[in-house]
């Protein structure tokens, strides 16, 4: 079975270049995803967060308020540093057991949709490594216009991730996402066709 990785930065259009692979056959693991199911009510990741920051961040219903867990540690690097270390284990084994099921039921290509890829090394859990990038204009507006962030909002989100140009140098397979749609889905396809050869029985 062939691990793939997919990332990219916010806004490059990994949700649309994800979608085609999965309509080409490829099996989906998304972490984003996980990081819902493994802070969901009665899990030890929710439990430490609520050691951690108290009820503030949790909602009514005894799940957590992203929300407001977002507005405590978007801007404070330390407390970030600390949720990281709470949420990026837990996604990491789920997403192990996922690709292990995976592989038990036979599936030949296996994508897992990590936005923080290098970030959180786990760009060694796979074969090959695809990147989604557009130039950091079109992911603002993308942001404003989809996300309805503020432009300030937007570029402060951007500036938070690891520079596109780091990871250009480390993927296998990078795919610009910075034309039409029609010309992403080409170069999609093309990056897949090279996808399948690695992922062919030998």
């Amino acid at each position: 079975m062939l691990r793939v990785g997919l990332t990219g930065n916010v806004g490059a259009g990994k949700t649309t270049v994800v979608g085609l692979f999965a309509g080409w056959g490829a099996v989906v693991v998304d972490t984003d995803v996980l990081a819902r199911e493994v802070v969901a009510p009665g899990s030890p990741a929710l439990a430490r967060i609520r050691e951690a920051w108290g009820d503030e961040v949790m909602a009514d219903d005894g799940g957590l308020d992203r929300a407001a867990l977002r507005r405590l540690v978007f801007s404070d690097p330390a407390a970030r540093a600390e949720l990281e270390a709470i949420l990026h284990p837990a996604i990491k084994l789920r997403c192990r057991d996922l690709f292990a099921e995976a592989e038990a039921r036979g599936d030949r290509i296996v994508i897992g949709v990590v936005p923080l890829l290098y970030e959180t090394g786990m760009d060694e859990e796979f074969d090959v490594v695809v990147l989604i990038d557009a130039p950091l204009a079109q992911r603002i507006r993308r942001l404003v216009g989809k996300r309805g962030l503020s432009s300030e909002e937007a570029r402060a989100v951007a500036a938070a991730q690891m520079p596109a140009a780091g990871k250009r140098t480390r993927a296998d397979f990078i795919i610009d996402n910075d034309s039409d749609i029609t010309t992403l889905e080409r170069r999609a396809w093309e990056t897949w066709k090279e996808i399948e050869k690695l992922g062919a029985p030998a």
